[in-house]
């Protein structure tokens, strides 16, 4: 098995949990109590890394959430990109994509930090690479083999 079977995608899915769910434990509030992890995730994704000033005289602000949702756009193209070739490792790819689509899927429904909307759009995402490159991969698998050349 080659390294293009491997999905890409995987990266976002592992630096969203390098990012959020090993930064630490959120803090005790002043009362001794814990906060929730999902209310500590969100804090935690609208840090700001750096801002830059506008023309308009508004201030950018580049969150890491911003940063994860930008990696994520990167890799989801390129994903689509490996989707249009036909080899035994495209097909292992689609697989192993429709495993992280699980278990991210897993993650969303039961981890507390996970339940931001940066990881809805990273799940979001993974569902997209899942059908776009089986729908692909048939496309292009036809066009290959040369079935369906009458109804282009």
């Amino acid at each position: 098995m080659s390294l293009r079977a491997i999905p890409i995608t995987v990266l976002a899915f592992i630096l969203y949990n390098v990012i959020v769910l090993f930064a630490g434990s959120p803090a005790p509030a002043a009362d001794g109590t814990i906060p929730d992890g999902a209310a500590a995730a969100r804090a935690l994704l609208a840090t700001e890394i750096f801002s830059l000033p506008m023309m308009s005289g508004a201030r950018w602000a580049f969150t890491w959430g911003d940063l994860i949702l930008i990696v994520l756009l990167i890799l989801l193209f390129i994903e689509i990109l490996k989707a249009t070739y036909t080899s035994t490792s495209s097909l292992v790819d689609h697989g192993l994509s429709m495993l992280i689509f699980i278990a991210a899927l897993v993650e969303f429904l039961l981890v507390p930090q996970a339940a931001t909307s940066v990881f809805f759009m990273l799940l979001v995402a993974f569902l997209i690479d899942v059908i776009a490159g089986f729908t692909i991969g048939i496309r292009v698998a036809k066009r290959d083999i040369g079935f369906g050349t009458g109804d282009q």
